[in-house]
């Protein structure tokens, strides 16, 4: 039994690759974690430790963005980041090269999945709007000051274009996540899908957009900005 929940451990991976160079404490990590029996677990034991320290900092850091959620929830939303965390670690040890130190590297773990958790927590039980003429609540408030002159004509044809040349996946994912800020996560659990398949679903609907205004003579890099 792990934090709040059972982990089930994954086996330690069966290449034991070690970078050049590593500090000692790193390398004693990667030796404890690819050990067997008791020195395994009383590693693992201290990984999760140490990763529930990190998620119990980000959910503290982020607890204002949820005032409604109870302390023992949120305790608990940081055990399951902990939980999630250990099995990406232990999955994915040969993937760490040593840029950094070892516990500098799975604390990001530990900090990802207690962020995506307090995302979808903060969207529980909001409905997302994924209706095809929801993208009207667009407002032309993105436009820079100097582009105001094209405003209408930029607008009607950017109109069209999310209705007649975008399928209706694509307005789905481009409505919830560019226009009504929808996490990508909480978007990925409520259609079934992955985050990559809705950045390249997002992909390219902006390329569609943004060849179709190219085509009807518009700059279209005020409202389609690619986001990192």
């Amino acid at each position: 039994m792990i934090g709040a929940t059972l982990v089930e451990v994954p086996t330690a991976p069966s290449r034991h690759v070690v970078p050049a160079d590593l500090d000692a404490e790193s390398r004693e990590w990667l030796k404890s974690l690819r050990a067997e029996g008791a020195a395994r677990d009383q590693a693992v034991a201290r990984l999760h430790a140490l990763l529930l320290r990190a998620a119990r900092f980000e959910v503290s850091r982020r607890r204002t963005s949820l005032p409604h959620v109870r302390g023992d929830d949120l305790d608990d939303l940081a055990n399951q980041a902990a939980d999630d965390a250990l099995v990406s670690v232990l999955r994915r040890l040969d993937d760490f090269r040593g840029s950094s130190r070892f516990t500098t590297w799975v604390y990001k773990f530990a900090l990802l999945e207690a962020a995506v958790k307090l995302r979808k927590r903060a969207w529980q039980g909001r409905e997302i709007p994924l209706e095809d003429d929801a993208w009207r609540s667009f407002s032309s408030h993105r436009l820079e000051p100097e582009a105001e002159a094209e405003q209408s004509e930029l607008m009607a044809t950017l109109r069209h274009a999310i209705d007649e040349v975008l399928t209706s996946r694509q307005r789905t994912v481009l409505i919830a996540l560019a226009i009504d800020g929808v996490p990508i996560d909480v978007l990925a659990e409520r259609l079934e899908t992955t985050r990559g398949a809705l950045y390249k679903t997002l992909h390219d609907a902006r390329r569609k957009l943004r060849t179709h205004l190219e085509e009807s003579g518009l700059a279209p890099e005020s409202l389609l900005e690619e986001t990192s």
